[in-house]
């Protein structure tokens, strides 16, 4: 993985402490609307770290197969990912 490791693991540890964060306000009985924006917000720093993961693949794997002339592999995964994300 080409990616900024201790930026992605950054994200991830915050999430991780979101939540846990998250777990702590449902054992409290905390309110609901609260809890939710926790979980919004956990959310978002996944995606920002899938974000970097997948620029990062782009930047390196799909470059270096279309460099290599074997991209159509490269495309079909991308296309695929592409699907999940837009569900």
């Amino acid at each position: 993985m080409q990616a900024d490791t201790k930026m992605i693991e950054r994200y991830l540890r915050t999430a991780k402490g979101q939540i846990d964060g998250i777990l702590k306000m449902i054992e409290e009985d905390r309110y609901c609307l609260d809890i939710s924006n926790q979980l919004m917000a956990t959310q978002a720093i996944l995606n920002k770290a899938n974000k970097e993961i997948l620029a990062s693949h782009m930047r390196h794997c799909v470059l270096e197969a279309v460099k290599s002339h074997q991209q159509e592999e490269k495309i079909e995964e991308m296309i695929k990912v592409i699907d999940k994300l837009v569900k």
